[in-house]
């Protein structure tokens, strides 16, 4: 005669430590269709943890576009972590209107003073009779330039300009805080300088540009930011 005793059997003892776990069933009678959640993880219809550390806006710096971002809120073009009710979560303060203008200032004033000693020079004194002529229409061409190379150079390296640095901003991919590396850095540049050579639209743009970062919200940007979905941010 067999003892061992049934499974239903309510006056059954329960199993002893160290031993198999007992045989779980679902309401059913049948036996779960897939694998217990890892411990540790909480629900499984949550959220994973955040990666530690991590660069970008949500980690101790920022990297190189394509890098840097792992523990960011900014997973997202345009910032916006899931559930998120702030959209400047996790990033530097944006910087303020003032530090921008003067930043532009010093870096015209550094670009465009050579310039101009150079006009002086090769063309004994300045006209302003000629119009949009090539006499007075070249050195406005050859500040662009320079000032394109000049801003595209220093922003693809490290996402300040001279002026910049001296304000403590930088420029930031708004994804992930990285600097705007390769093509971004550029394009910015361009949006910025070229408009102004077309005559009479190009003067309009210009303005509407640089005071769009007036009004936008939440990150306030110009619109050459827009263009490549920048962000200005203080720096340390």
């Amino acid at each position: 005669m067999s003892t061992e005793q049934p499974e239903n059997d309510p006056f059954r003892k329960p199993q002893q430590p160290g031993g198999p776990p007992p045989h779980s069933q679902g309401p059913s009678g049948q036996e779960p269709s897939g694998p217990p959640p890892p411990p540790g993880h909480g629900s499984p219809y949550g959220n994973p943890p955040p990666p530690p550390g991590g660069g970008g806006y949500g980690g101790s710096g920022y990297g190189t576009e394509g890098q840097g971002g792992g523990g960011s809120p900014y997973d997202n073009p345009y910032g916006g972590a899931a559930g998120a009710t702030d959209p400047l979560a996790g990033m530097p303060p944006l910087a303020s209107r003032g530090k921008r203008l003067l930043a532009r200032i010093i870096d015209a004033l550094l670009i465009g003073i050579p310039i101009g000693i150079i006009t002086a020079l090769v063309e004994g004194g300045y006209s302003y009779d000629n119009g949009y002529d090539g006499y007075t229409y070249w050195p406005q061409l050859a500040y662009t330039v320079v000032y394109l190379v000049y801003e595209g150079l220093m922003l693809t390296s490290s996402g300040q300009t001279v002026g910049k640095k001296l304000m403590h901003i930088r420029v930031a991919m708004l994804q992930n805080g990285a600097v705007p590396a390769g093509s971004a850095g550029w394009l910015r540049a361009a949006v910025y300088q070229i408009p102004p050579l077309v005559p009479c639209i190009g003067s309009l743009f210009w303005l509407v540009n640089v005071l769009f970062c007036t009004w936008d919200k939440p990150y306030q940007q110009c619109l050459h930011d827009k263009t490549v979905r920048t962000v200005v941010v203080a720096a340390d």
